[in-house]
Protein backbone atom coordinates (compact mmCIF):
# COMPACT_ATOMS: atom_id res chain seq x y z
CA UNK A 1 0.00 0.00 0.00
CA UNK A 2 2.77 2.44 0.91
CA UNK A 3 4.57 1.97 -2.25
CA UNK A 4 1.57 2.20 -4.21
CA UNK A 5 0.92 5.49 -2.47
CA UNK A 6 4.52 6.58 -2.91
CA UNK A 7 4.03 6.08 -6.99
CA UNK A 8 1.27 8.00 -7.39
CA UNK A 9 2.17 10.75 -5.52
CA UNK A 10 5.59 10.73 -7.55
CA UNK A 11 3.94 10.53 -10.60
CA UNK A 12 1.15 12.71 -9.82
CA UNK A 13 3.66 15.69 -8.98
CA UNK A 14 5.58 14.67 -11.78
CA UNK A 15 2.73 14.94 -14.40
CA UNK A 16 1.57 17.93 -12.63
CA UNK A 17 5.06 19.56 -12.91
CA UNK A 18 4.39 19.56 -16.56
CA UNK A 19 0.69 21.31 -15.68
CA UNK A 20 2.50 23.60 -13.89
CA UNK A 21 4.81 24.57 -16.66
CA UNK A 22 2.27 25.05 -18.77
CA UNK A 23 0.46 27.41 -16.23
CA UNK A 24 4.27 29.74 -16.02
CA UNK A 25 3.62 29.88 -19.82
CA UNK A 26 0.05 31.05 -19.76
CA UNK A 27 1.15 33.49 -16.85
CA UNK A 28 3.90 35.27 -18.64
CA UNK A 29 1.60 35.90 -21.42
CA UNK A 30 -1.56 36.68 -19.30
CA UNK A 31 0.30 39.26 -17.19
CA UNK A 32 2.18 41.56 -20.02
CA UNK A 33 -0.96 40.86 -22.68
CA UNK A 34 -3.74 40.20 -21.07
CA UNK A 35 -4.15 37.44 -23.36
CA UNK A 36 -4.03 33.46 -22.65
CA UNK A 37 -2.36 31.99 -25.33
CA UNK A 38 -4.82 28.77 -26.02
CA UNK A 39 -2.04 27.05 -28.44
CA UNK A 40 0.79 26.97 -25.40
CA UNK A 41 -0.44 22.79 -25.54
CA UNK A 42 0.74 21.84 -28.93
CA UNK A 43 3.33 24.37 -28.70
CA UNK A 44 4.55 21.85 -25.61
CA UNK A 45 3.89 19.27 -27.90
CA UNK A 46 6.13 20.49 -30.87
CA UNK A 47 8.93 20.29 -28.33
CA UNK A 48 8.10 16.64 -27.74
CA UNK A 49 8.01 15.81 -31.34
CA UNK A 50 11.76 18.13 -32.16
CA UNK A 51 13.04 15.64 -29.57
CA UNK A 52 11.41 13.01 -31.41
CA UNK A 53 13.27 14.19 -34.72
CA UNK A 54 16.63 15.03 -33.25
CA UNK A 55 17.93 13.91 -29.91
CA UNK A 56 15.91 10.40 -29.99
CA UNK A 57 18.24 8.09 -27.91
CA UNK A 58 21.21 10.74 -28.84
CA UNK A 59 24.38 11.30 -26.58
CA UNK A 60 23.93 13.98 -23.93
CA UNK A 61 25.93 16.50 -25.86
CA UNK A 62 24.09 16.21 -29.06
CA UNK A 63 20.82 16.51 -26.59
CA UNK A 64 21.62 19.38 -24.95
CA UNK A 65 22.98 21.00 -27.86
CA UNK A 66 19.42 20.06 -29.76
CA UNK A 67 17.46 21.30 -26.74
CA UNK A 68 18.95 25.00 -27.32
CA UNK A 69 18.21 24.96 -30.91
CA UNK A 70 14.75 23.90 -30.44
CA UNK A 71 14.00 26.44 -27.17
CA UNK A 72 15.30 29.12 -29.72
CA UNK A 73 13.41 28.23 -32.69
CA UNK A 74 9.95 27.63 -30.70
CA UNK A 75 10.43 30.95 -29.10
CA UNK A 76 11.09 33.22 -32.35
CA UNK A 77 8.17 30.89 -33.55
CA UNK A 78 5.87 31.82 -30.87
CA UNK A 79 7.33 35.56 -30.93
CA UNK A 80 5.54 35.27 -34.24
CA UNK A 81 2.73 34.08 -33.33
CA UNK A 82 2.25 36.71 -30.85
CA UNK A 83 2.61 39.29 -33.72
CA UNK A 84 0.29 37.97 -35.44
CA UNK A 85 -2.09 38.02 -32.38
CA UNK A 86 -1.64 41.30 -31.10
CA UNK A 87 -1.58 42.98 -34.55
CA UNK A 88 -5.46 43.66 -35.25
CA UNK A 89 -5.78 44.77 -31.12
CA UNK A 90 -6.08 48.56 -31.04
CA UNK A 91 -4.46 50.39 -27.77
CA UNK A 92 -3.57 48.24 -25.00
CA UNK A 93 -7.22 46.66 -25.03
CA UNK A 94 -8.04 42.89 -24.93
CA UNK A 95 -11.74 43.39 -24.92
CA UNK A 96 -12.09 42.58 -29.04
CA UNK A 97 -12.48 39.13 -29.03
CA UNK A 98 -9.35 38.31 -31.79
CA UNK A 99 -6.94 37.26 -29.81
CA UNK A 100 -8.34 34.05 -28.56
CA UNK A 101 -9.56 33.14 -32.45
CA UNK A 102 -6.16 33.41 -33.11
CA UNK A 103 -4.71 31.14 -30.43
CA UNK A 104 -7.57 28.60 -31.09
CA UNK A 105 -6.40 28.42 -34.81
CA UNK A 106 -2.10 28.37 -33.99
CA UNK A 107 -3.50 25.90 -31.83
CA UNK A 108 -5.61 23.77 -34.84
CA UNK A 109 -3.13 24.63 -37.31
CA UNK A 110 -0.17 23.09 -35.33
CA UNK A 111 -2.21 20.00 -34.74
CA UNK A 112 -3.48 19.63 -38.14
CA UNK A 113 0.22 19.65 -39.64
CA UNK A 114 1.08 17.07 -37.49
CA UNK A 115 -1.68 15.22 -38.50
CA UNK A 116 -0.92 15.57 -41.85
CA UNK A 117 2.78 14.46 -41.51
CA UNK A 118 2.72 12.20 -38.97
CA UNK A 119 -0.59 10.62 -38.77
CA UNK A 120 -2.82 9.98 -35.71
CA UNK A 121 0.14 7.95 -34.25
CA UNK A 122 1.85 8.42 -30.36
CA UNK A 123 5.75 8.40 -31.05
CA UNK A 124 7.93 6.88 -28.21
CA UNK A 125 10.93 8.85 -27.38
CA UNK A 126 14.61 8.07 -25.82
CA UNK A 127 15.85 9.88 -22.84
CA UNK A 128 19.05 10.40 -21.15
CA UNK A 129 17.94 10.38 -17.50
CA UNK A 130 18.36 7.13 -16.30
CA UNK A 131 16.02 5.42 -14.80
CA UNK A 132 14.88 4.91 -10.82
CA UNK A 133 13.05 2.80 -8.40
CA UNK A 134 10.18 3.20 -6.26
CA UNK A 135 10.11 0.32 -3.74
CA UNK A 136 11.40 -2.26 -6.13
CA UNK A 137 9.00 -0.63 -9.32
CA UNK A 138 11.08 0.59 -12.01
CA UNK A 139 10.72 4.37 -12.60
CA UNK A 140 11.65 6.38 -15.85
CA UNK A 141 13.91 9.59 -14.93
CA UNK A 142 12.06 11.66 -16.60
CA UNK A 143 9.30 11.76 -13.91
CA UNK A 144 12.19 13.11 -11.62
CA UNK A 145 13.43 15.44 -15.09
CA UNK A 146 10.42 17.17 -14.99
CA UNK A 147 9.77 18.12 -11.29
CA UNK A 148 13.41 19.74 -12.11
CA UNK A 149 12.40 21.86 -15.08
CA UNK A 150 9.39 22.74 -13.15
CA UNK A 151 11.07 24.19 -10.22
CA UNK A 152 13.89 25.45 -12.49
CA UNK A 153 11.50 27.71 -14.61
CA UNK A 154 10.11 28.89 -11.71
CA UNK A 155 13.41 30.14 -10.04
CA UNK A 156 14.15 31.28 -12.88
CA UNK A 157 11.36 33.36 -13.82
CA UNK A 158 10.86 34.66 -10.30
CA UNK A 159 14.77 35.90 -10.66
CA UNK A 160 13.90 37.61 -14.32
CA UNK A 161 10.71 39.30 -13.29
CA UNK A 162 11.90 40.72 -9.79
CA UNK A 163 15.72 41.37 -9.95
CA UNK A 164 15.97 42.23 -14.10
CA UNK A 165 15.35 45.43 -15.70
CA UNK A 166 13.37 43.94 -18.71
CA UNK A 167 11.35 41.49 -16.25
CA UNK A 168 10.41 44.33 -14.40
CA UNK A 169 8.96 45.91 -16.92
CA UNK A 170 7.16 42.85 -18.13
CA UNK A 171 5.41 42.68 -14.68
CA UNK A 172 4.74 46.72 -14.58
CA UNK A 173 2.68 45.70 -17.96
CA UNK A 174 0.37 43.41 -15.83
CA UNK A 175 -0.34 46.60 -13.13
CA UNK A 176 -1.07 48.88 -16.01
CA UNK A 177 -0.35 49.50 -20.14
CA UNK A 178 -0.83 53.55 -20.45
CA UNK A 179 1.16 54.07 -16.98
CA UNK A 180 4.23 51.65 -18.56
CA UNK A 181 3.87 53.61 -21.85
CA UNK A 182 3.77 56.86 -20.29
CA UNK A 183 7.23 55.85 -18.38
CA UNK A 184 8.86 55.04 -22.01
CA UNK A 185 8.48 51.31 -22.07
CA UNK A 186 8.17 49.76 -25.33
CA UNK A 187 4.67 47.79 -24.73
CA UNK A 188 4.54 45.97 -27.82
CA UNK A 189 8.27 44.96 -27.71
CA UNK A 190 8.22 43.60 -24.30
CA UNK A 191 4.97 42.08 -24.73
CA UNK A 192 6.23 40.16 -27.79
CA UNK A 193 9.18 38.58 -25.94
CA UNK A 194 6.63 37.54 -23.12
CA UNK A 195 5.30 35.81 -25.99
CA UNK A 196 8.87 34.34 -27.07
CA UNK A 197 9.89 33.30 -22.91
CA UNK A 198 6.62 31.46 -23.05
CA UNK A 199 7.22 29.74 -26.32
CA UNK A 200 10.78 28.84 -24.50
CA UNK A 201 9.24 27.70 -21.30
CA UNK A 202 6.80 25.45 -23.16
CA UNK A 203 9.03 24.17 -25.76
CA UNK A 204 12.02 23.09 -23.63
CA UNK A 205 9.71 21.08 -21.44
CA UNK A 206 8.28 19.29 -24.10
CA UNK A 207 12.00 18.59 -25.60
CA UNK A 208 12.91 17.38 -22.16
CA UNK A 209 9.86 15.28 -20.93
CA UNK A 210 9.29 13.93 -24.12
CA UNK A 211 9.94 10.41 -22.88
CA UNK A 212 6.91 10.46 -20.37
CA UNK A 213 4.43 12.35 -22.52
CA UNK A 214 2.32 11.15 -25.31
CA UNK A 215 4.12 12.71 -28.53
CA UNK A 216 1.21 12.62 -30.89
CA UNK A 217 -0.49 15.42 -33.14
CA UNK A 218 -4.27 14.87 -31.07
CA UNK A 219 -2.27 15.15 -27.24
CA UNK A 220 -1.97 19.11 -26.95
CA UNK A 221 -5.97 19.54 -25.72
CA UNK A 222 -5.19 17.50 -22.65
CA UNK A 223 -2.15 19.44 -21.98
CA UNK A 224 -3.45 23.10 -22.59
CA UNK A 225 -6.38 21.70 -20.89
CA UNK A 226 -5.21 20.75 -17.46
CA UNK A 227 -2.48 23.43 -18.05
CA UNK A 228 -5.25 25.93 -17.77
CA UNK A 229 -6.46 24.58 -14.99
CA UNK A 230 -3.69 24.35 -12.94
CA UNK A 231 -2.95 28.13 -13.93
CA UNK A 232 -7.11 28.96 -12.97
CA UNK A 233 -6.56 27.17 -9.74
CA UNK A 234 -3.33 28.86 -8.64
CA UNK A 235 -4.84 31.97 -9.45
CA UNK A 236 -3.67 33.37 -13.02
CA UNK A 237 -0.88 35.23 -13.33
CA UNK A 238 0.61 34.13 -10.03
CA UNK A 239 3.71 31.59 -10.73
CA UNK A 240 3.76 30.56 -6.89
CA UNK A 241 -0.09 29.45 -7.70
CA UNK A 242 1.11 27.42 -10.77
CA UNK A 243 3.87 25.64 -8.80
CA UNK A 244 1.24 24.54 -6.55
CA UNK A 245 -1.85 23.89 -8.35
CA UNK A 246 -0.04 21.85 -11.35
CA UNK A 247 1.08 19.16 -8.44
CA UNK A 248 -2.13 19.50 -6.93
CA UNK A 249 -4.10 18.46 -10.25
CA UNK A 250 -1.38 15.88 -11.25
CA UNK A 251 -1.53 14.00 -8.19
CA UNK A 252 -5.43 13.92 -7.83
CA UNK A 253 -5.54 12.84 -11.62
CA UNK A 254 -3.35 10.25 -11.39
CA UNK A 255 -5.33 9.08 -7.87
CA UNK A 256 -8.41 8.99 -9.68
CA UNK A 257 -6.80 7.02 -12.28
CA UNK A 258 -5.70 4.36 -9.98
CA UNK A 259 -9.45 4.30 -8.37
CA UNK A 260 -11.05 4.34 -11.07
CA UNK A 261 -9.81 4.58 -14.50
CA UNK A 262 -7.22 6.43 -16.51
CA UNK A 263 -10.48 7.44 -18.90
CA UNK A 264 -11.40 9.45 -16.24
CA UNK A 265 -8.10 11.65 -15.38
CA UNK A 266 -9.66 14.71 -16.78
CA UNK A 267 -12.61 14.47 -14.60
CA UNK A 268 -10.58 14.81 -11.74
CA UNK A 269 -9.08 17.91 -13.12
CA UNK A 270 -12.63 19.50 -13.46
CA UNK A 271 -13.68 18.78 -9.89
CA UNK A 272 -10.64 20.43 -8.42
CA UNK A 273 -11.01 23.37 -10.58
CA UNK A 274 -15.05 23.73 -9.57
CA UNK A 275 -13.83 23.01 -5.81
CA UNK A 276 -11.28 25.46 -5.22
CA UNK A 277 -13.73 28.41 -7.62
CA UNK A 278 -16.30 27.68 -5.06
CA UNK A 279 -14.37 28.68 -2.39
CA UNK A 280 -11.60 31.30 -3.80
CA UNK A 281 -12.79 32.37 -6.74
CA UNK A 282 -9.73 34.28 -7.80
CA UNK A 283 -7.50 30.97 -7.05
CA UNK A 284 -5.66 30.06 -4.70
CA UNK A 285 -3.03 32.63 -5.05
CA UNK A 286 -4.76 35.20 -6.94
CA UNK A 287 -5.54 38.44 -5.99
CA UNK A 288 -8.89 40.13 -7.24
CA UNK A 289 -8.60 43.35 -10.18
CA UNK A 290 -10.60 46.65 -10.86
CA UNK A 291 -12.08 47.02 -14.45
CA UNK A 292 -12.45 49.78 -15.83
CA UNK A 293 -15.72 50.27 -17.62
Amino acid sequence: MLSEIAIIVVRGVAIGALFSIIAMSFNIVHNATRILNFAQGNIFILGGFAAYLLANNASFPMWLAMLAVTSVVIAVFVAMQGWLTLLPLRGNTTEQDSWMISTVSVSVIIAAILMLIYGPFAYSVGGVTPAFEIFGVKTPGAFLLAIAVMIGWYLLLSWFLRHSFTGLAISALSQDFDAARAAGLNVRRLQLLAFGISGMIAGSAGFMVAPIISVSPDAGLRYVLNGFIAAVVGGIGNNTGALIGGPLVGVMAMLMAYKVGGAYQDLASLIVLVVILMFWPQGLFGRATARRV
